[in-house]
């Protein structure tokens, strides 16, 4: 009897209670509210501040003109300009860059090998950062090398960092979701991003939380100096949520979705999916494998028992399971909309949650086999090369 007791409870009613404290007590993080459309400032700046935006790039032959062409599309009044930091790219992305011929606007380096000590990404937005210093700009825009921005995007971010007196502004750009594998992945990697994230904690005076997306992110020049500059998270794995740690105790931060910068990266294949989540899953639990086993058993608990339990379970206490489960559907279902998928994704949410898991192992495990963080055919985790 106490078996039975037992197994009522954890199976039963704790995923029930778990669900109940992430839908109430966790920022409302399932509602999607945050977003760059919603209570946007109505005043513009006295004077538009200077811009520099910088793109870090290895091996995006395939995307880079589009990026490119999207950022000097901008109908930004204020002075702007561009500077691409090639990476040791092997695959013409230099090339493209170059033949968009603009160099009133843009300008392409060739960036020098990485140091140790760095991650590939850091490194060149740190001599990106060095070469804009020669021109001091007011703002620095940081944006990867596979986002298409509409021609407001650099405007309105800044409206809104001069209205609220930001140190950093960051969209999380719209994922490609068009594929099956992105339908079925995708809008789930935003929605967990903001379960462990809230971003209305992110933009919050009174909360110590802090992230970031790194697709785009607005940074204040000065208040970046005075954080000790992108050397000061140079070893980062996860670099956006570094940044936001490092910047929010030099003032307000924001981070909020958006339609106004796009992915154009494509993933086609469930295995493209698996290595952008191992690349980062295991540096989020610090490396700890106590940490990645009491993850990886909460994320069976909360996403795969309520639907197993609910079905298996002989009497009346399947309908704790069954109610987490409504209640973990119904809470996708914000996200869903964003990106324009039927909500009846939300029924596979237990499957979507395990193979995440199953991901997050794979992270320890290409850890452990020196091939920790691996970006572009370059492992990235300290102590790897």
């Amino acid at each position: 009897m106490m078996w039975l007791a037992f197994r009522d409870v954890v199976f039963g009613a704790l995923p029930l209670v778990i669900w109940l404290y992430l839908l109430l007590f966790r920022g409302l993080f399932w509602q999607a509210q945050e977003r760059d459309d919603r209570h946007v400032p109505n005043a513009e700046p006295t004077s538009w501040p200077s811009v520099t935006a910088i793109v870090p790039a290895r091996n995006e032959a395939d995307v880079i003109a589009t990026t490119l062409s999207s950022l000097l599309a901008q109908t930004y009044a204020g002075r702007f300009r561009i500077l691409l930091v090639d990476d040791e790219s092997s695959d013409g992305t230099r090339a493209q860059a170059g033949a968009l011929g603009n160099e009133a606007r843009l300008r392409v380096l060739a960036g020098n090998p990485r140091p140790s000590g760095w991650t590939g990404k850091l490194w060149a937005v740190h001599q990106g950062v060095l070469e804009a210093a020669k021109e001091p700009s007011d703002y620095l825009w940081l944006t990867d090398a596979d986002i298409r921005h509409t021609p407001d995007n650099l405007a309105e971010l800044v409206r809104r960092a001069e209205a609220d007196g930001l140190v950093l502004t960051s969209l999380m750009a719209k994922l490609h979701c068009t594929t099956w594998p992105e339908r079925f992945f995708i809008p789930a990697f935003v929605y967990f991003f903001a379960m462990l994230y809230p971003f209305s904690w992110v933009n919050s005076v009174r909360k110590k939380m802090a992230a970031a997306a790194g697709g785009c992110m607005l940074v204040r020049r000065s208040a970046l100096e005075a954080a000790g500059g992108i050397e000061a998270i140079r070893g980062e794995i996860i670099d956006d949520c570094a940044m936001g740690r490092l910047m929010k105790p030099h003032g307000p931060i924001w981070l909020g979705l958006t339609e106004r910068a796009k992915s154009i990266r494509p993933y086609r294949h469930m295995g493209e999916i698996r290595r952008m989540v191992a690349r980062s899953a295991y540096a989020q639990l610090r490396f700890n494998p106590l940490l990645l086993l009491g993850t990886f058993l909460g994320l069976c608990l909360m996403f795969l028992s309520p639907p197993v339990y609910m079905l298996l379970a002989p009497d009346g206490s399947w309908l704790a399971a069954a109610a987490a489960y409504g209640l973990m559907t119904a809470s996708f279902r914000p996200m869903l909309r964003f990106y324009g998928r039927t909500p009846l994704w939300g029924l596979a949410l237990p499957a979507i949650g395990l193979l995440y898991a199953l991901f997050t192992l794979d992270s320890a495990l290409q850890h452990w086999r020196g091939r920790g963080g691996m970006w572009k055919g370059r492992p990235q985790a300290m102590g790897q090369s």
